[in-house]
């Protein structure tokens, strides 16, 4: 399917859900930490592609990571944006 109409069946079920109320309603916050995770994802996958020297680095960081450092990234990340 195309990208414009798979837009349209799109935007004509989120027309419907507003209509009918089920629609969500960003807060200022959620639209926030939508951002910034969109902009961290959007820099990380950069960085890979452009072979940065700054995500090797990043990498090895990583690795050396106690539990609970690696726990609290990985709670992050997987927080469900709605």
């Amino acid at each position: 399917m195309d990208r414009s109409k798979q837009r349209e069946i799109a935007s004509k079920g989120g027309k419907a859900a507003h209509q009918k109320g089920t629609a969500h309603e960003w807060t200022s916050e959620e639209a926030r930490e939508a951002g910034r995770k969109g902009g961290m994802a959007s820099h990380r996958r950069r960085s890979e592609l452009t072979g940065s020297q700054s995500s090797s680095a990043a990498g090895d960081n990583t690795q050396n990571m106690g539990a609970s450092d690696t726990s609290e990234r990985d709670d992050e990340s997987n927080e469900q944006i709605r």
